[in-house]
């Protein structure tokens, strides 16, 4: 009785020995783990639309404000409407100039039509921006759209007030002068080459994520 009792001891113990060895292995496989590491990809791309949507209205604030108290500075504080110009760097002169086309004097308009018709073309440009904006996922674009914005409303107000941009930075070099442009016609350029770099950049995201 007791050979029987000990060749069937063994016996019943290999079956566990299998079995623990097989959850094992089910545990080393890492297909389990995958959809572990796409969770963390995804976090740390998932930026909530709207995030930068303060600071772009600051920036865009900021410019703003800055574009009108040079203007009110130039007109009112310079006189350069009676001085002509004034001398400011070798490159770089004060010269007052209503520009009644868009920026840089490019597709003048004259008579009310032309004003108004720009006009409109400005404030439906900041709210295009603007939605813009909300959906931003990236500081570039943000930064970019508020430039875009302040720029776009600052040069509309004048042409509601005085019914033309008022423009007064001349550069000049080696014999040849730029367009005479004010400080939102800057900031829009500055958007505009922020939004090209954010598009061009490797690693950019396209569109916001769901």
């Amino acid at each position: 009785m007791q050979p029987r009792s000990a060749s069937i001891m063994p016996r019943a113990k290999q079956p566990n020995k299998k079995r623990v060895s097989t959850k094992t292995a089910k545990k080393k496989t890492p297909r389990r783990r995958a959809p572990a590491r796409a969770k963390t990809v995804r976090t740390t791309l998932a930026v909530p639309a709207g995030r930068y949507l303060g600071m772009g209205l600051l920036i865009a604030g900021v410019i703003f404000a800055l574009d009108q108290l040079t203007k009110y500075a130039v007109l009112n504080g310079l006189d350069l409407a009676a001085r002509g110009k004034i001398y400011v760097a070798p490159f770089a002169d004060f010269v007052l100039a209503m520009n009644r086309g868009i920026s840089y004097g490019l597709f003048p308009q004259d008579g009310e039509l032309g004003r108004w018709l720009l006009f409109s073309i400005k404030i439906a440009a900041s709210v295009l921006f603007f939605f813009w904006l909300r959906r931003a996922v990236t500081p570039v674009v943000a930064a970019s759209l508020g430039l875009l914005i302040g720029g776009a409303l600052g040069n509309a107000l004048d042409r509601a007030i005085y019914g033309a941009v008022v423009d007064f930075v001349a550069l000049h070099a080696f014999g040849y002068r730029w367009y005479v442009f004010n400080l939102a016609d800057a900031a829009i350029v500055a958007g505009v080459i922020g939004l090209i770099y954010d598009a061009l950049r490797p690693n950019a995201l396209k569109s916001p994520p769901e």
